[in-house]
């Protein structure tokens, strides 16, 4: 059993086809668990429905994607966020009664799941508490440490900069709310990392803002110099190898003329990957620079596509992209290789998902 739960969880399954007395050891709950896993595939919502694509290609996916342990509670849901393999989603009762939601947080491999409190804001009119509705809400949760998530929730309204954060941590099932930076106007939603039990967030103003789980520590990091010049480009985040990423696809239509990017190309389709290196210096480092009509072996400025980096590997140098419309591939950015994921199908917004068969507390 010791030398089994080192195998990759992929590479076990083909042993389940030997006999079935393997099908039932390689089957067992404690080697699922203590198996390395890798990512597996992407959650997308797609036709007012969830979907999940499996990286593989073969065979069914290792998870359902109708979540069918929410069906009991609840008529639609939507993926929000996906961390360490557990989701955050929006759920509604019915789907004809917008205003009656829920946000759930739930293991899709084990079918365990959890109802967010909401979260009491003071009314600033008559003191009275009133529910309030999250713009933008965050999750994290990591693998290595399977006791317990966090959801992270900027006290604003939309596009605006936040002053306060709510927090909640499965492990005291409350929210409590601290101070944050006055200055601090989100990216979106999907532009978010938890690392090292640290939350990361991109902000509009050429920096990422970092609050751990207590809400104690608070940091800012500037993105990379040649990143801040392009403030109506698509700016992204994310964690590969344990180091945090930012990468950006710079479109020919995106701040034309900015200085900033005559040392590294015409402006014209180019995707940039930096990695952070060293984080107390915030020195980052240029780990690739590409042709994006390249990748899709279109002749550069011939098409009409807007292109979007949507996720990088977490255990590899491999970043995915899509077209929004006909191709999602993945580039390898260490032996330069390009590998089609997805044809003819939307496919943009789509989450990661690396399973996680632990049990939280």
């Amino acid at each position: 059993m010791e030398i089994l739960s080192q195998v990759p969880y992929k590479s076990l399954c083909r042993f389940k086809c030997v006999s079935k007395p393997w099908l039932a050891f390689c089957s067992d709950p404690d080697i699922c668990k203590r198996c390395p896993q890798t990512l597996s595939g992407f959650f997308y919502n797609y036709g007012g429905r969830v979907s999940f694509h499996n990286l593989s290609g073969r065979g069914p996916p290792m998870v359902d994607p109708s979540l069918p342990f929410l069906r009991g509670s609840y008529d639609r849901f939507e993926v929000k966020q996906c961390c360490g393999g557990v989701l955050l989603c929006e759920c509604w009762e019915s789907r004809h009664e917008e205003d009656k939601h829920d946000f759930v947080v739930c293991n899709p491999i084990i079918g365990k799941w959890t109802v967010l409190p909401p979260i009491l804001w003071q009314n600033t009119w008559d003191g009275d508490p009133v529910r309030f509705e999250p713009i933008e809400i965050f999750l994290g949760f990591d693998a290595a440490v399977p006791s317990c998530f966090t959801v992270f929730v900027p006290l604003t309204y939309y596009d605006e900069e936040f002053t306060e954060m709510a927090i909640y941590s499965s492990k005291t099932r409350r929210w409590i709310t601290v101070e944050g930076n006055p200055t601090t106007q989100l990216v979106g939603n999907s532009e978010c990392v938890f690392l090292n039990g640290t939350m990361h967030l991109a902000t509009k103003d050429g920096s990422i803002v970092s609050v751990d789980a207590k809400g104690e520590e608070w940091c800012e990091i500037d993105m990379p110099n040649h990143m801040e010049g392009s403030r109506r480009s698509k700016v992204s985040i994310g964690q590969s190898q344990g180091r945090l990423h930012v990468w950006q696809i710079y479109n020919d239509d995106d701040d034309a003329g900015d200085d900033d990017y005559d040392d590294y190309g015409d402006g014209d389709g180019h995707l940039y990957v930096w990695v952070l290196k060293d984080y107390d210096s915030e020195k980052w480092r240029l780990k690739c620079h590409v042709r994006v009509s390249e990748l899709f072996k279109r002749e550069c400025g011939e098409d009409d596509f807007s292109y979007t980096a949507f996720a990088i590997h977490p255990e590899s140098n491999c970043i995915f992209l899509t077209d929004k419309d006909e191709t999602t591939l993945s580039y390898d950015m260490d032996n330069l290789k390009v590998k089609v994921v997805r044809n003819f199908q939307e496919f943009q917004d789509a989450l990661p998902y690396t399973p996680c068969f632990a049990e939280w507390s």
